[in-house]
C-alpha cells in the first residue's frame, strides 16, 4: 500500500506539473486511498471487483480533465495493478488464476480509443499515415486469429498490440502540449523506480508471504524460488522481463529528470534491476547508455558519467556483498560461457526448429496464437498456457502471428516511424530527455531478438519513446512559427485606424 501511496504524490504535484487544483490528484488519491482501505480490511472479493472499475473512472476523468497526467496514470497502473492482484488474492485467502483487476490496467490504456475516434483524420495526416499501417496490420492479424484462435484470445491479443500505438497516437495528437507530458514521463518513471526498486529489495530480502502466495499458485518456476534471497526480482510487476523493461527505461530517463532524490531513485532501481537477473535488458540498457552519451555534448557526457559514478556508489554496498553478489556473479558468469548457458542453447534449439515454421506461414496464425492469451483460446483447459504460450522471439513472432501482409504493413509503419523520430531528436538538439528517448527507442527495437518488443510493456516503452520524439519536434516547429507571427505582427506597419489616433 507504500506504492500506492506514493505514486498519489507522485501524481499530485511534482516538477513542472504540480498544480493546486483538485481535479487533477483528487480522483487518484481517492483511488488509492480506497485500495489500501479495502486491503487494511481484508476486503480481497470487493478489492478484486471494485479496483478496475475505480481504475477506469479514474482514467476517463484524466483523459478529458488532464491528458498529460493520463499518460503518467497509465504507467502506475501497469506498475502496481499486479500487487494489487497478489495482495488481493491474499487478504481472501486463495489464489486465483484469472482476476478481474489484470484488466485494469487494460482498460485503463484502452481509453486511448476514444482519442482515435476524435482525431481520426490524424491518420490521413503525414504525421499518422505510419499509424494507419501499423493499425492496418493489427486488424488483418485480428481478423485472422478470430477464426484460428477464437474470439476471446485474439481479442486479448489485441489489446496488448493496440494499446501501445493508441498511447503514441495520443501523444503525437496533444504536440502542443509536449513540455506537460514530458514531465509527466520523467516524474512518473523516477517515483516509480523509488518505488518499486525499494519494493524489490524487500521481496529480495523478505519475500512478502502474498507474492510467495501468488509465485506458487501460477507456478513461476522462470522467477526462481518463492522464499527470500531465492527469487529473481519482479517487485511490484507481473514477472522479471516487464519488470527489467521499465527499470531500464527509469534509468535511461534520470539524466533528463530534475527532481532532488532521482540518484538515491536510480540507485534503488539498479539494484533491483541488476536482481531481475534479465540479461537482455542488462544489454539494451548498455545500448541505450552508449547511444545516449554519443547523442550528448560534451558538457552532458561528463554530467552523465559522474551522474554513473554517484549511481555506482550508492548501488555497490547492497550488489557487492553477500548473497547478492553471489546471484549477479553466476549470472554474469553465463553470459561468457554459453556453451554451458541453457537458456541460450534452448533459444538456439527454437531457432532453427521453429524458423521455417515462423517465415513460411504467408498467412499467419493472427492474435491469439502466442504468449499469455493461449489460455483463453482452449476454454476448459485450467487455465494453462497453450502450444505457443512461451515464444522468446520477437523475430519470429511478428511473421508467425502477422503473416506475410501483417509484417510488411507493420514493419513499413514501424520503421518509418522510428526513422522520423531519430530524426526529430536530432532536430531538437542537446536535449536530455530527447537523448533518453533516441535511446530508449532504438535499444528496444534491437531486444525484438529475445523478445517480442513491439507488445506490451516494452512496446508501450518504445512507443513513448518515438511519439515524444515526434510531438517534441512538432512543438518545437509550432514555437517557432508563433514567435514568427509574434515577431511579423510587432514589424507590420500601422493599420489605417492606429495611423489616424496616432
Amino acid at each position: 500500500m507504500t506504492a500506492l501511496l506514493a505514486s498519489a504524490r507522485a501524481s499530485a504535484g511534482l516538477g513542472r506539473l504540480a498544480r493546486s487544483d483538485p481535479k487533477h490528484w483528487l480522483p487518484q488519491a481517492l483511488l488509492y486511498l480506497a485500495t489500501a482501505m479495502l486491503g487494511a480490511a481484508h476486503q480481497g472479493t470487493l478489492l478484486t471487483l471494485a479496483f478496475p472499475a475505480l481504475a477506469t473512472l479514474v482514467g476517463l476523468w484524466l483523459f478529458f480533465m488532464s491528458p498529460a497526467r493520463y499518460v503518467g496514470f497509465v504507467w502506475w497502473m501497469w506498475f502496481l495493478s499486479p500487487e494489487v492482484r497478489r495482495f488481493a488474492d491474499y487478504v481472501k485467502g486463495a489464489y486465483t488464476p484469472t482476476s478481474l483487476i489484470q484488466i485494469a490496467p487494460v482498460a485503463v490504456t484502452m481509453i486511448c480509443g476514444i482519442g482515435l475516434v476524435r482525431r481520426y483524420r490524424l491518420l490521413g495526416t503525414w504525421r499518422g499515415l505510419p499509424m494507419l499501417l501499423i493499425l492496418v496490420a493489427i486488424g488483418y492479424a485480428y481478423i485472422v486469429g478470430i477464426g484460428s484462435s477464437g474470439p476471446l484470445a485474439a481479442t486479448y491479443d489485441l489489446a496488448n498490440w493496440l494499446y501501445p500505438v493508441l498511447v503514441a497516437l495520443h501523444i503525437i495528437a496533444h504536440s502542443r502540449d509536449y513540455p506537460q507530458y514530458r514531465d509527466a514521463i520523467v516524474s512518473t518513471f523516477v517515483w516509480g523506480m523509488l518505488v518499486m526498486g525499494i519494493y524489490g529489495a524487500v521481496q529480495f530480502f523478505f519475500m512478502p508471504a502474498w507474492d510467495a502466495m501468488w509465485m506458487i499458485g501460477s507456478q513461476m518456476n522462470s522467477e526462481g524460488d518463492p522464499v527470500r534471497m531465492g527469487v529473481r526480482v519482479f517487485s511490484t510487476m507481473n514477472s522479471s522481463g516487464p519488470f527489467a523493461f521499465a527499470m531500464m527505461g527509469a534509468l535511461v530517463l534520470v539524466p533528463a529528470a530534475t527532481q532532488r532524490f532521482r540518484w538515491v531513485a536510480a540507485a534503488a532501481g539498479f539494484a533491483a534491476f541488476g536482481l531481475s537477473l534479465v540479461r537482455s535488458t542488462w544489454g539494451g540498457w548498455i545500448i541505450a547508455l552508449v547511444i545516449q552519451l554519443a547523442k550528448s555534448s560534451n558538457r552532458v557526457r561528463v554530467r552523465t558519467i559522474l551522474g554513473l559514478a554517484v549511481l555506482a556508489g550508492l548501488s555497490l554496498p547492497l550488489l557487492a556483498f553477500g548473497p547478492v553478489a553471489e546471484r549477479l556473479s553466476a549470472r554474469l558468469q553465463t553470459v561468457s560461457n554459453l556453451d554451458n548457458d541453457q537458456s541460450y542453447a534452448a533459444r538456439n534449439q527454437f531457432y532453427a526448429t521453429f524458423a521455417e515454421t515462423a517465415f513460411t506461414n504467408v498467412a499467419g496464425t493472427g492474435l491469439g496464437a502466442t504468449g499469455t492469451s493461449t489460455k483463453l483460446s482452449q476454454p476448459g483447459n485450467g487455465s494453462q498456457l497453450g502450444k505457443y504460450g512461451n515464444f522468446d522471439s520477437g523475430v519470429m513472432n511478428i511473421p508467425f502471428v502477422l503473416g506475410w501482409p501483417g509484417t510488411l504493413l507493420y514493419l513499413c509503419g514501424i520503421g518509418w516511424l522510428l526513422a522520423r523520430a531519430i530524426r526529430a531528436s536530432f532536430s531538437l538538439g542537446d536535449d536530455k530527455f530527447s537523448s533518453a528517448c533516441l535511446a530508449l527507442a532504438c535499444s528496444v527495437f534491437a531486444m525484438l531478438v529475445f523478445t517480442n518488443s513491439f507488445v506490451s510493456t516494452g512496446g508501450l516503452l518504445l512507443y513513448t519513446s518515438m511519439a515524444s520524439l515526434i510531438a517534441g519536434a512538432h512543438w518545437q516547429k509550432l514555437q517557432a512559427r508563433e514567435l514568427r507571427e509574434h515577431a511579423a505582427a510587432l514589424l507590420a506597419p500601422p493599420s489605417v485606424d492606429e495611423a489616424s489616433r496616432t
